[in-house]
């Protein structure tokens, strides 16, 4: 049975009752920000919950077992964090997203309901809807260390052990047509060397978003770049950004372009399908017993 706080039980058990919800997001940036379904803010764990921020939730469903739970949130988009653009730009994705039941005239009286993270969040006519997935859905991601013929580290972090600084080049946005950018500022390189990169804006309007290159090609004067898909957020031409090369993730890659074949961390001698498939062949005895 969950615990609840006495002073809290007594509350509820006094008939009369002044209870309300509260959620409480952290972003994967670190950023937290929450909202109450009350008609005044409330203040708890640092964290301040928003008025009449145009929240609410269905349903909550538990089950047993290892199976996820999952609830909706949502509501108008009243509030100036819950932007149309910051949730389309993902800026929400797999946010960490805790509901509290807060006795609103004390808010030492509350009790955690739900800890999940924010799942795929729709949103149209002024309104959004959000999905939140149980802590069970963790589960269902997979741990630990892939055994693969390609690398399964990200180029620059610590298990790569490759400097993200000499492989960064600055540049500047000279245009926007969808998922294609051209570069000014980017010479010397051949086509696909930044590749399954990426592209990291330096803007004050867009600083620290991330997006993933598709493609890398010298033009005439400039480069461009296809990305994966078309930008959520609004580019502005004359943006600066910082680019990222690409990495393929195989061995002969992380030789002749990253010299960095000691920290390589998938398995390029692992045998394939290929080899499983064989089957055992008759010898030949008029070959000395060697099969043909």
């Amino acid at each position: 049975m969950r615990p609840i706080d006495p002073a809290l039980q007594a509350h509820l058990n006094s008939g009369t009752t002044t209870l309300c919800y509260c959620w409480r997001l952290t972003l994967p940036t670190g950023e937290k920000m929450g909202f109450t379904d009350h008609d005044r803010a409330l203040i708890f764990d640092g964290t301040q919950f928003e008025a009449q921020a145009g929240f609410s939730s269905s349903e909550i469903e538990s089950s047993l077992g290892l199976s996820v739970d999952n609830l909706e949130a949502d509501g108008a988009l009243s509030s100036n964090k819950l932007s149309a653009p910051r949730l389309q730009s993902g800026d929400f994705d797999n946010a960490v997203i805790e509901i509290w039941t807060v006795n609103w005239q004390n808010p030492l009286q509350r009790l955690l309901e739900r800890q999940g993270n924010l799942g795929q969040v729709t949103y149209g006519q002024g309104a959004y809807k959000a999905e939140v997935r149980g802590l069970a859905h963790l589960l269902n991601q997979s741990r630990g260390r892939l055994f693969q013929h390609g690398c399964d580290a990200q180029l620059a972090d610590a298990r790569c052990g490759v400097s993200a600084a000499a492989f960064t080049v600055a540049a500047t946005i000279t245009s926007v047509r969808g998922a294609s950018l051209t570069l000014s500022g980017i010479t010397g390189f051949a086509d696909d060397w930044f590749t399954r990169g990426r592209l990291n804006f330096t803007s004050a309007n867009n600083l620290g978003r991330l997006l993933d290159i598709k493609r890398f090609s010298v033009l005439a004067i400039d480069t461009e770049i296809d990305l994966w898909a078309s930008p959520k957020f609004t580019i502005a031409v004359g943006e600066p950004v910082t680019v990222i090369a690409g990495c393929d993730k195989q061995l002969s890659t992380c030789v002749s372009k990253f010299s960095n074949a000691v920290n390589f961390r998938g398995f390029p001698h692992m045998p394939g399908n290929d080899f499983i498939s064989k089957v055992a062949a008759a010898s030949d005895p008029s070959n000395n017993g060697f099969k043909r």
